[in-house]
């Protein structure tokens, strides 16, 4: 296996690892509980979608 011949300069790994940040993902209030929510998804807390019941939620 090739080991490499010279070193890599911290710049240049910082170069190269620009792209591997996470991201926050996207959220947003739902309308019926104010809990927040991924966008287009129904809500995990109360059940909801786009105003409408769409699955029973265990209230526990």
């Amino acid at each position: 296996m090739p080991n490499p011949k010279r070193r890599h300069s911290k710049s240049r790994t910082a170069k190269r690892r620009t792209h591997d940040s996470l991201s926050v993902p996207p959220m947003g209030e739902c309308p019926q509980c104010h809990e927040m929510k991924p966008p287009h998804k129904v809500c995990p807390h109360c059940g909801y979608y786009r105003g409408r019941p769409i699955r029973e939620v265990d209230e526990s």
